[in-house]
């Protein structure tokens, strides 16, 4: 009998959560913790591999139609809402506050433990999201230094966030600036402009996604400078090659639309990320990667419209099904 205990999750009936105790936080902030979320297997299905998906910034897993089209496919689905994110942020906790990107390596490490005593033997592809699609390729480069891969068989990254947008000014001075502020004043937001991006998703606006917006405002919530500075060290890590071991796949947008106001094209690109980044730094991984355009993806390319989200669901069962070592069976 598993020792872990497992909660009625949010989601309601098919879901269910375990909270991974952190201990203390290294950056101060109390008690930390982060949470994993399951979905049921039904007694007709037999997983033949698992899925543990990774959120982005200003985000968490709410993502229900992404665990079932893994689910009819034979992978157990878990999702992981990481430190002060989501499910895991407790009161007073600065909503996604991490000062080093290795410091999440606990809870990956923990969900990884959790999937193999649920699915022992079964193989993992790491799904991840945004800046999830930062930290899980860096996280994986550690344990292939220290000559750990499995159970991780393959990594899928949808429009991860490989470099920091915007002019030029933003990856020279900006960034080296962060460095001596993040010393003085770690938790200091920075005066950004909102983004459009969460209204394409959510009822409110013109999106079809219904989701909690305390745990993922339409607005998102402030960058710190503490954590862009983690951040922008961990794109400086990226940019000097990693090897992560499995073999990549990453899904971005054709194109990227700047504007503060809500227009057609908004729905039809990437408002957050500059999708020419992703392009440019994607051959860092390592190792064999596949990197795919979906046209008129939205930053979520699985949160797009019903076209090119179904253009997407359909790149991923080209290329998981071309790798058996996942354990993906092809519906």
């Amino acid at each position: 009998m598993s020792a872990r205990t497992w909660a009625p999750d949010l989601l309601g009936d098919g879901y269910a959560q375990h909270t991974i105790e952190l201990g203390t936080d290294p950056d101060g902030e109390g008690e930390i913790a982060a949470v994993l979320v399951r979905r049921t297997v039904r007694d007709d299905e037999r997983p033949t591999g698992a899925v543990l998906y990774v959120h982005g910034f200003s985000d968490y897993f709410f993502q229900v139609e992404l665990a079932d089209f893994f689910a009819e496919r034979g992978m157990a689905f878990f999702g992981l809402d990481l430190r002060k994110c989501g499910r895991s942020r407790r009161p007073g906790q600065t909503a996604h506050y991490a000062s080093d990107l290795v410091q999440y390596d606990e809870e990956l490490e923990a969900s990884i433990a959790a999937i193999a005593e649920s699915h022992p033997g079964l193989p993992v592809t790491v799904v991840a999201h945004s800046t999830g699609g930062l930290i899980t390729p860096l996280w994986l480069d550690r344990r292939r230094r220290e000559r750990r891969t499995e159970p991780v068989a393959a990594l899928v990254l949808n429009s991860p966030w490989f470099d920091l947008q915007g002019k030029p000014v933003m990856r020279g001075p900006v960034t080296w600036g962060l460095r001596g502020a993040s010393r003085v004043r770690p938790f200091r937001p920075l005066d950004l402009p909102d983004s459009v991006y969460g209204s394409t998703l959510h009822t409110s606006g013109t999106g079809e996604w219904e989701f909690d917006v305390d745990l993922k405002p339409v607005t998102t919530f402030p960058i710190t400078v503490g954590w862009l500075n983690a951040v922008r060290r961990g794109h400086a890590r990226l940019h000097r090659g990693l090897d992560v071991g499995v073999p990549s796949l990453v899904l971005r947008s054709d194109k990227t639309h700047w504007s503060r106001r809500y227009t057609d094209a908004s729905d039809r690109a990437d408002t957050v990320l500059d999708v020419r980044q992703i392009a440019r730094w994607a051959g860092c991984l390592g190792g064999e990667t596949t990197v795919v355009p979906i046209t008129d993806a939205r930053h979520d390319v699985f949160l797009s419209l019903k076209e090119p989200r179904e253009a997407a669901y359909g790149v991923v069962d080209e290329w998981l099904s071309r790798h058996a070592a996942t354990g993906y069976a092809a519906p």
